[in-house]
């Protein structure tokens, strides 16, 4: 059972731009499980709310994080 981060390097984006992030199970039923991003953040940073876009493909064990309008606050660990 695992997840994988594609890509698996980091991502480094400029403000402005648009961050998208998948992970890909396997070795589970995928679509049996709550799949959930995390924003690991010293500090506190400005909502996100309007700007994130969560999505999940079950028959390919997929899911997805799109975050728009990037500002340097956005930086962090995801």
């Amino acid at each position: 059972q695992s997840m994988k981060f594609i890509p698996s390097s980091p991502v480094t984006k400029k403000p402005g731009e648009t961050l998208n992030l998948s992970c890909k199970g396997s070795g589970f039923d995928f679509g049996q499980y709550g799949m959930h991003w995390i924003r690991h953040k010293t500090v506190y940073a400005k909502s996100v709310e309007g700007r994130i876009e969560i999505t999940r493909d079950n028959s390919n064990s997929m899911v997805y994080l799109k975050l728009s309008g990037l500002t340097t606050e956005d930086t962090a660990v995801y």
